[in-house]
């Protein structure tokens, strides 16, 4: 597995990213609908463009797995279904915090996998809202390390 921060965000990586996140979400993010996906989807791309360190896990030269963050907060970390449950959210989590100083994240509420996750991880819940940041129904819960 090699871990590397990205600099150059090609056409070809934000595809390859995409189906990542497709699959990612596909897999974990049941309270949201097809089509809900859908439109979310679109706004995908330009979110990996934007985020200030995009660092992507590749397997066989292929990504198997990645995560964005700005500042010390975790905005976006999507694992391939296939490799789910094999130790790389941990790696990529400790590769965060000790080269970015990552210490804070928000999960959705109905995503329990990833809350029990981030738990495990040490992150503890310090805030919830009632939507997500697009004003969505989704509660957020917001964590951070101690």
């Amino acid at each position: 597995m090699n871990i590397r921060a990205v600099g150059d965000r090609n056409q070809a990586l934000l595809e390859q990213l995409l189906a990542v996140w497709e699959g990612s979400v596909r897999a974990t993010h049941l309270f949201l609908s097809d089509t809900e996906i859908r439109r979310i989807k679109e706004y995908v791309p330009e979110a990996l463009a934007a985020v200030p360190h995009l660092i992507v896990a590749e397997k066989g030269g292929a990504p198997a797995a990645f995560m964005g963050i700005e500042g010390t907060t975790l905005e976006m970390l999507f694992i391939a279904p296939g490799e789910r449950g094999r130790g790389l959210g941990r790696e990529l989590i400790q590769w965060g915090i000790q080269t970015y100083g990552v210490n804070e994240l928000a999960v959705n509420e109905q995503n329990p996998q990833a809350r029990g996750f981030y738990e495990h991880m040490g992150f503890r819940i310090y805030k919830r809202t009632e939507t997500d940041e697009q004003g969505g129904p989704y509660p957020l819960l917001y964590m951070r390390l101690p």
